[in-house]
């Protein structure tokens, strides 16, 4: 009787771990939460470089705070300021200090304009009188502390404005921001959406001038569209919008003068037409203005750097490119005057030391692999912090090198993605690795050999939740598709079974220098892959031609021609994965979103023979649709290239479609229109092609807010089962 207790009590046990083991990952858990990472949220490194401030929010009492924390002991030494004790704020969600840390521009009721762009009420709080300033009545954009903080600049109704925090006062001091016009120290939609940022001025180091962009869009096209709210009658969203060969605002550099209340146009010592200013940044001196010049095909770069007393300007670097040139943040300007400046020059991205005058020191990184991003430079010891994929492109690790480029060290140790975050004496940073294995783990590190000190979060409650579901393991490798060894990852159902077939659904974005298959942890996508693993398909993804991080003559092949090699490759990609006999080759799917869309529509209409379905999330139908930066960065104007515009465009291809085709976009998408999908849907029904749609109303690019997520996947997930699941 003893031993059948026993026995029995086992098979509890047993088929308890079993069933454990085997939860299935729902769409509601995926769109709810549950396999949320955590991270140290608006982490800010103090001016000592022994300490760090994080933000904060109580979920008990919906108070948010600034904890300084120590980075030795990771313990929480300080709550600079708590919403709680102030009383005209309820929370607040971002925090910026002043140079010298006294002061904190609290961010309020913030709204969202465009991707990066925002309106908020900023609040000014002195850490010494524990008092709070209100910036404006008015919801302002970018405020900016001047570098002795006694002053903010801010953007409002398109034009500028100085507050003196001393005095109280404020003075505007540009006049002529109109709507859809002019718009003074703020980018357009166009800068912002593709040059990345959004605060066109800058302060200088004496705190006396302030250097700016100024927009004239009154010629650019106006787009238009309708918000359907919930009102009796929609109402319309009209902004300057120029597409593809079209009209770009014209843009001028522009310098306020405080002290003597006056404002100077510059003109530098070359005749422009038709260009970009993309950057603008002030050097450690107090007059000297650095200012990037590109021409409309951004394969000409201009740097220049501009006496702002003198008003005379000096060319200190020029580039040209075949195809296109990227912008980056990384000039750093040192005490001697030199200063530090990434190009791939050389066919791959690299770091370069000049003297003042654009004469070339010495190329500090060397080799056939990429830089990805620049943390900086410590005087001290006198090295420069990166990032990498010297390990494999797949891969991100940090280095230290020294400027004359020896003495090169490694000082991430795990393989996967690792990026830091330097002390402001760069003698610690704190590492945030993941790998497909491995959720984000936050450590203490040493800056000169890379040691970990301790750990500060590591995700454990997540990796416990995991552990009660099947998971399958991401399999990264390589496929030999036209000459080249594409970057490749595949999922398949845990209790894979090589004597069987199983559908393929295939994921790409496939975007010039962009990257899907990293050595990282999931997103809420791969937890979706995880899903329909479960449920038996395999899911792969292939980055093609023109994806980065393998040098600039693999991504920039796509040259003038976006959409014909890309396509190719995930065609042929689906041939090759076909070809397996483990996989049923008629039934492979593929999608993509944006960019991805683009290309998902693109391989269903002209590999009819390969691909049984394809999704589309608010696709790009044809270039002639698109912004003028992005598009004509890679595509000139279609006026100088109609055939690459439209011998690759999906919208001109819809008569092959064969397959099942599902086309989704949102109807506020202000990056991608609607017309994108509008006019695709008129040619499909002129071709006579049936197919299925989705329109999310009032929904941007990113198609969310509210159960909006949910009822998107689960769209894309009937529709996947309809049609590659049916014999499942």
């Amino acid at each position: 009787m003893k031993i059948l207790r026993i026995l029995s009590l086992f098979c509890v046990l047993t088929t308890t771990f079993l069933t454990a083991q085997n939860k299935q990952i729902t769409l509601e858990e995926i769109w709810s939460g549950t396999f949320r990472t955590e991270g140290l949220d608006a982490l800010h490194s103090m001016k000592n470089g022994q300490q760090y401030s994080v933000l904060n929010f109580d979920r008990a009492n919906g108070a948010t705070t600034i904890d300084i924390y120590d980075y030795k002991t990771l313990e929480k030494v300080n709550t600079l300021v708590s919403s709680s004790s102030l009383n005209d704020i309820k929370y607040f969600t971002d925090y910026t200090f002043s140079d010298d840390e006294s002061q904190i521009l609290l961010a309020t009721e913030e709204e969202s304009i465009f991707r990066r762009s925002s309106l908020g009420k900023y609040y000014v709080y002195n850490t010494k009188t524990k008092q709070t300033t209100l910036v404006a009545e008015e919801k302002i954009q970018e405020p900016t502390f001047s570098p002795d903080g006694n002053k903010i600049a801010y953007g409002l109704n398109n034009n500028l404005y100085v507050k003196d925090l001393k005095t109280g006062t404020t003075k505007q001091f540009t006049f002529d921001g109109e709507k859809n016009k002019i718009i003074n120290g703020i980018t357009d939609w166009v800068y912002e959406e593709e040059f990345a940022f959004v605060r066109a001025f800058d302060w200088n180091a004496d705190s006396n001038k302030i250097a700016f962009i100024r927009f004239d869009e009154t010629d650019v096209p106006e787009f238009s569209m309708d918000v359907y709210g919930k009102d009796l009658y929609q109402t319309q969203t009209v902004f300057k919008y120029p597409k593809a060969g079209e009209k770009n605002a014209e843009v001028s550099l522009h310098i306020y003068d405080i002290n003597k209340d006056k404002l100077r146009e510059v003109k530098v010592e070359k005749t422009y037409s038709d260009f970009y200013i993309p950057r603008i940044k002030w050097s450690k001196g107090g007059n000297m203005l650095s200012a990037i010049y590109m021409n409309r095909h951004q394969n000409e770069l201009d740097l220049w750097m501009i006496d702002a007393e003198e008003n005379k300007s000096y060319l200190v670097i020029e580039e040209k490119d075949n195809a296109y040139i990227d912008i980056t943040d990384n000039l750093t300007f040192l005490k001697d005057k030199t200063f530090i400046w990434t190009s791939e020059k050389d066919g791959y991205n690299h770091v370069y030391h000049y003297d003042k005058k654009g004469k070339l020191i010495n190329q500090v990184t060397k080799g056939n692999w990429e830089v990805t991003d620049y943390y900086g430079y410590d005087n001290k010891s006198e090295r420069i912090f990166y990032q990498s994929v010297e390990n494999g492109s797949i891969n991100r690790d940090v280095y230290s090198i020294k400027l004359n480029g020896t003495d090169k060290r490694r000082l991430s140790q795990k393989e996967g993605t690792n990026n830091a975050d330097f002390s402001a004496d760069f003698s610690l940073y704190i590492n945030t690795f993941s790998n497909a294995t491995t959720p984000y783990l936050y450590t203490l590190n040493d800056a000169t050999t890379g040691q970990v000190l301790k750990e500060i979060k590591d995700n454990s409650d997540l990796k416990e939740t995991l552990k009660d579901y099947q998971l399958s393991k991401k399999e990264f490798s390589t496929i030999k598709v036209n000459g080249n060894d594409l970057n490749m990852w595949m999922i398949k159902p845990a209790n894979f079974d090589a004597t069987k077939q199983y559908p393929l659904f295939m994921y790409q974005y496939s975007g010039p220098g962009s990257q899907q298959v990293a050595n990282r942890w999931n997103s809420a996508n791969d937890y979706w892959y995880q899903m329909l693993a479960q449920q038996g398909y395999i899911v792969a993804c292939v980055d093609g031609r023109g994806t980065g991080l393998k040098g600039a003559d693999f991504k920039k092949v796509t040259q003038n021609e976006l959409g014909k090699y890309e396509v190719e490759d995930q065609i042929d990609a689906a041939k090759l994965l076909g070809a397996k006999p483990y996989i049923d080759s008629s039934r492979i799917g593929i999608w993509g979103w944006s960019y991805g869309g683009f290309m998902s529509s693109n391989a269903l209409f002209k590999g009819n023979d390969v691909f049984k379905m394809a999704i589309a999330v608010a696709p790009v139908t044809s270039w002639r649709f698109y912004d003028t930066i992005y598009t004509e960065r890679y595509m000139t104007t279609p006026q100088e290239n109609p055939s690459g515009y439209d011998e690759n465009s999906p919208i001109n291809h819809v008569n092959k479609l064969k397959g099942d085709f599902l086309l989704i976009h949102g109807s506020g998408d202000d990056n991608v229109h609607v017309q994108n999908t509008m006019r695709m849907v008129e040619a499909l029904v002129q071709a006579n092609k049936q197919f299925e749609w989705m329109i999310y109303p009032d929904k941007n690019h990113g198609i969310y807010g509210g159960n909006t997520r949910l009822h998107l996947y689960t769209k894309m997930t009937n529709f996947i089962h309809r049609t590659l699941g049916d014999k499942l």
